[in-house]
């Protein structure tokens, strides 16, 4: 393989390696934010902002750990006979298969894209009570989604170089 491309990989899985640990630890925001709910609706207090503000956390958490998971070989597989297959036939299917998974991530990313400018144009907010700018959970979800394009392309130079014998 050439040593650009196992230059991308070993940068994309060191950069999706960190952003997946940093998002590890967004579990416990998530547990403070609801712990603060909580708290503050047996005082009598409820926050306007803790419900949403767990589901941006959540939302973060999801797709800046989707990269990660990916690279981990901890996503969700039919394992009913890919398990049998040999290396070589596994990276021969995921060659291909990687291109749905691609395209996919792409048509999100593209949409993700429009709606972030969108919501910056107009200056989009929620519809709660709180009414936080969206912008910002917007960048996230599409800065979480062009890093599992990134790591679904180095998925793709690793199967090319397993099936050409060698491995990165």
């Amino acid at each position: 393989m050439p040593r650009s491309a196992i230059a991308f990989v070993r940068i994309v899985e060191a950069v999706n390696y960190r952003v997946g640990r940093f998002a590890m630890y967004l579990l416990f925001l998530l547990a403070g934010v609801l712990m603060w709910s909580i708290l503050a609706k047996a005082f009598g207090r409820p926050p306007l902002w803790t419900q949403e503000m767990a589901q941006f956390t959540m939302v973060s958490y999801f797709v800046l750990g989707g990269a990660y998971s990916l690279q981990l070989g901890a996503n969700v597989r039919m394992d009913l006979l890919y398990g049998r297959w040999s290396l070589r036939k596994q990276a021969a299917v995921d060659a291909v298969t990687v291109f749905a998974m691609i395209f996919f991530l792409g048509v999100v990313l593209y949409g993700g894209i429009d709606s972030t400018i969108y919501a910056f144009e107009i200056g989009e907010r929620s519809r709660t009570v709180w009414r936080p700018y969206m912008a910002p959970i917007k960048i996230i979800i599409c800065f979480g989604t062009f890093l599992m394009i990134l790591q679904s392309i180095a998925y793709l130079i690793r199967d090319i170089a397993r099936l050409r014998g060698e491995e990165i």
